[in-house]
């Protein structure tokens, strides 16, 4: 793993606040229907991401998640512009506008979506990881989840074939305590998700989700071993959501007292710290990175304003690949 300076803590905080202020508008954006459907803000959860791109070759490594999805794209490389214009169903898309929210892909930059099937994005994890052994890339493809999709039996089929060929892949669960409004501790005798790993002799243990700093270095671990021939490994990220599963959430689930809590350890806030203490940047540099990304952010919301809807031939195009499919009636 590259050493973390001065400049990796200065890309993180823009980074992250970034991310989290990117979805504060999408929040915003959906009050006012301009983004549809369901939407599910990564809020809390950023230095999860922020480690694993430090630890990661982004000329080859893949990533796969489910549907809280906008940012990691975005890190990966992603034109922010084009993902916010995917939320709004606009043609400028990362899918055309045919995705939405749960669905943001890009081949060109790895990111394999973006699964609205709870558990759906696990054994396809397992299967870019078999092509990259296949090929002999010698590229990682990081797989995520959430703590309650670690209830799907697909996990488990996953593990052992994974296992057993020793595929180059990492497995991630974000816990951030809840799935959707159900407790880790209501769904499962053992709390301890990252344990599902030692029934398949897999390596595996706890990371603290809220730091940069370790998820980097337990991310770099993982990844060298995949690399280097030694199979998957399965991390248990604890993390934390300070918004509801999905905007339509009314979170009766947990107190407000709770949330505040862990806002004591906001990822964005443990890495100024750093960056003050440290004196890596002065207030007025601060004040310029914040500046920049409220501008940023501002432009994804113009590009996606003024992009246009897609065509309605776009939706049989994109569904059928015969031109003289015999069973479309439409006339277009």
């Amino acid at each position: 793993m590259e050493k973390i300076t001065k400049e990796v803590y200065l890309k993180w905080y823009e980074d992250m606040l970034f991310w989290r202020k990117f979805e504060d508008k999408l929040a915003a954006v959906y009050i006012q229907q301009k983004v549809r459907g369901f939407l599910h803000l990564y809020n809390g959860q950023e230095a999860v991401l922020a480690g694993a791109l430090h630890a990661m070759d982004l000329s080859k490594d893949k990533m796969i998640t489910a549907y809280r999805n906008h940012v990691q794209p975005i890190g990966m490389g992603v034109d922010p512009k084009r993902v916010m214009a995917e939320l709004f169903g606009k043609v400028t898309g990362t899918s055309k506008g045919m995705g939405g929210s749960m669905h943001i892909f890009s081949k060109e930059h790895r990111f394999y979506g973006g699964h609205g099937i709870v558990g759906g994005q696990i054994p396809l994890g397992a299967g870019l990881a078999f092509a990259d052994k296949y090929k002999k890339s010698n590229a990682v493809t990081l797989c995520y989840m959430g703590d309650g999709a670690v209830r799907q039996g697909s996990l488990h089929e996953t593990f052992n074939l994974a296992m057993l060929w020793q595929l180059p892949v990492v497995f991630v669960c974000e816990n951030n305590g809840y799935a959707m409004g159900t407790s880790v501790a209501r769904t499962s005798y053992s709390t301890d998700i990252w344990k599902l790993g030692l029934g398949y002799e897999m390596p595996c243990g706890p990371v603290d989700g809220m730091d940069p700093v370790t998820v980097a270095k337990e991310m770099s671990k993982a990844i060298e071993r995949a690399r280097s021939g030694g199979g998957p490994t399965f991390l248990e990220m604890k993390t934390y959501r300070y918004r509801g599963h999905s905007m339509s959430d009314a979170q009766h689930y947990r107190t407000k007292a709770e949330v505040e809590e862990y806002k004591k350890i906001d990822p964005i806030t443990q890495v100024l710290d750093v960056i003050k203490d440290k004196k890596y940047a002065s207030d007025e540099e601060i004040k310029t990175i914040e500046k920049r990304v409220k501008s940023l952010v501002a432009e994804c919301e113009k590009f996606a304003e003024e992009s246009d809807f897609p065509p309605v031939s776009q939706m049989y195009d994109m569904v059928y690949e015969q031109e003289d499919y015999p069973f479309l009636q439409h006339k277009l």
